[in-house]
């Protein structure tokens, strides 16, 4: 009796060490995400029903089927309730900081843009207001699911104190233009104090150091040279407006020959594949063919556009012929959004209008401008942009629990035509829960609502002034 109670004890404690060595040995991960309806953006464009996601530390690890959960030993499991996990989503073009300003200048002002929107920031524009509007804007993108944003515009320091505060990614290139700015006082000063930017960022992990010349109108071949040349040696990236109106190859002071703006680039040897270019939407097939050939990225703004009425860019025209291309919102006072929900549609229905076709621009299609496809117009795909194992732990949780969210016989479809901001449950940023059940995690929400009202308070008066003079400027655009 004595002989087998220890044989059996023997066997329980062998039994016990066994699964204790087994557990020990599972490899470790500090986040699974379970029960979810996986979209990867993977170049299947792989869905998984009843799938899981595991992170370590900034890393996606895995991304598989249930099974994954006894193959790792996690810290936290976070259930997804069948909800939507898919990538986090890119928003390619951006004035963040303008969010100040959201709602001004809607009196129908023709030349909004030399006539207002420039007064309106040579006035009221500090490093205070775009520290706190950028704090603004970043919790508005995390809370609507974008995880990584490219912006253009001035005392980008500012700007990158506030992105990492909230916690999210950012590709903020700081404006090189020929008139004095809010942070240069002499033209062309955001060159130098681009530089230092630059200098300070090249190996921060989540921002990503640019320069932002304005156009081809407002910035001389000289210096686009120049740009183009620092850029290389720092292989940095260059965020450029082009295309937006119809009139930019008579406004550029350098162009004899009457080309394009795109054309005119690359004729001045700056056209390549570190530029992302913003709006292209006056191109024809010439000019797509040299954007393609260069490797540079598209930003397509099709909310804004339609907003200012500037155009329809051939959008579906350039996913066709494979150009890295993906979504923006413009900055704040054009689109009045920084989200990407609207847009999504805006993507699709702009395209289907101007080619009297519903067949294209799918759902799925719009998802991937939205994640991968901005990705690789931000020249950032091999970091972000799908659920892929080496890939940085960018992610988000859109729940199906909301009666806008029923039924979710498609997710693509539920995503473009049926989702908003509020259906993102929870946004990850490198590894990072940055929103967890609509509750931002790194930053004091109210604190920053406190410092927007004072702002608020500062411009209305003076915005409303402004308004009166500029509705009588007439259109440059013309």
């Amino acid at each position: 009796m004595r002989v087998k109670i220890s044989l059996i004890t023997t066997l329980m404690l062998i039994s016990g060490c066994s699964s204790f060595a087994s557990k020990d040995t599972l490899p470790p991960a500090s986040l699974i995400i379970k029960n979810g309806q996986v979209i990867t953006m993977n170049d299947n464009k792989q869905l998984i029903k009843n799938g899981v996601v595991v992170i370590n530390n900034d890393t996606i690890i895995a991304v598989g089927d249930h099974s994954l959960l006894s193959q790792y030993d996690a810290q936290r499991i976070i259930d997804a309730q069948n909800g939507i996990v898919m990538p986090g989503m890119v928003n390619t073009h951006n004035h963040l900081p303008m969010i100040a300003f959201r709602g001004l200048g809607e009196e129908g002002i023709e030349n909004r843009l030399f006539a207002y929107f420039f007064p309106l920031e040579s006035k009221k524009l500090s490093r205070e207001l775009i520290y706190q509007a950028t704090r603004l804007g970043a919790i508005d993108l995390a809370q609507s699911g974008v995880t990584t944003f490219a912006d253009m515009y001035y005392h980008v320091d500012e700007m990158a104190k506030a992105t990492k505060e909230v916690g999210l990614r950012a590709v903020l290139g700081e404006t090189v233009i020929k008139f004095p700015v809010v942070d240069a006082k002499q033209p062309y000063g955001g060159l130098e104090y681009g530089q230092q930017f630059i200098n300070d960022y090249k190996n921060d992990p989540l921002i990503t150091p640019a320069f932002a010349p304005h156009a081809a109108y407002t910035v001389s071949k000289q210096k686009l040279q120049q740009i183009n040349a620092i850029s290389k040696k720092l292989n940095v990236p260059v965020l450029i407006h082009v295309g937006e109106f119809g009139n930019e190859s008579a406004r550029i002071s350098d162009n004899p020959k009457q080309l394009s703006p795109v054309a005119w680039l690359h004729d001045i040897g700056v056209l390549d594949n570190r530029m992302v270019l913003a709006h292209a939407i006056h191109v024809d097939q010439a000019d797509i063919d040299l954007i393609k050939q260069s490797g540079a990225g598209v930003a397509y703004n099709p909310m804004a556009n339609a907003k200012g009425a500037t155009g329809i860019a051939p959008a579906w025209e350039m996913y066709q012929q494979q150009l890295p291309m993906g979504l923006g919102t413009d900055g704040p006072m054009s689109s009045n959004q920084v989200d990407l929900w609207r847009t999504l549609s805006y993507a699709a229905n702009m395209q289907r209008l101007k080619h009297n076709d519903r067949t294209i621009m799918i759902p799925e299609q719009v998802i991937e401008l939205a994640t991968i496809g901005g990705a690789r117009a931000l020249h950032m795909e091999d970091k972000i942009g799908s659920l892929e194992v080496g890939k940085k732990a960018d992610v988000i949780i859109v729940e199906t629990q909301s009666a806008n969210m029923m039924p979710n016989y498609n997710p693509y479809a539920t995503l473009v035509y049926q989702a908003n901001p509020s259906n993102v449950s929870t946004t990850i940023v490198n590894g990072n829960i940055i929103m967890e059940q609509r509750q931002m995690t790194q930053v004091d929400s109210a604190d920053v609502t406190k410092n927007i009202r004072a702002i608020e308070a500062d411009i209305a008066e003076f915005a409303k002034e402004l308004a009166k003079q500029a509705i009588t400027s007439p259109s440059l655009m013309k």
